[in-house]
């Protein structure tokens, strides 16, 4: 059996932003083309930042999958960790906001920016 690696940006207890890792396996399809099992979306938008574009401290408004077409895209959690994702590589963006918290940006979500040379080009896909 194969597997793709599968990042996750997730709310943990304490309000806080964090990633994990975790695996998609690969079950279906033949073995000169390996498949996931399907996954159900409710709808896709594309996004296109230029370069130099930087976000604020954020919550993802509602679970995702965020695939990055081209460019690259840095991901700065508050503990000051962070990731950087090019071309090809995805990860699911679950850090929602707390069901009862206000926002409070010392504390919660995370901030993007665009790195390099290169326009940032990425497709969301809502769960």
């Amino acid at each position: 059996m194969t597997s793709l690696k599968k990042v996750i940006l997730f709310t943990d207890t304490d309000g806080r932003a964090r990633f994990r890792d975790d695996i998609i396996d690969l079950t279906e399809g033949t073995p000169q083309s390996r498949l996931s099992a399907l996954m159900s979306s409710g709808g896709y938008q594309l996004r296109q930042s230029p370069v130099g574009f930087q976000s604020t401290f954020h919550c993802t408004g509602a679970t995702q999958w965020l695939f990055v077409l081209s460019g690259q895209m840095e991901i700065f959690l508050q503990d000051g960790s962070s990731r950087i994702f090019g071309p090809g590589e995805f990860f699911y963006s679950g850090d929602t906001l707390p069901e009862g918290a206000t926002f409070d940006p010392t504390v919660h979500g995370h901030w993007s920016r665009q790195v390099g040379p290169d326009p940032l080009v990425t497709l969301f896909v809502r769960d």
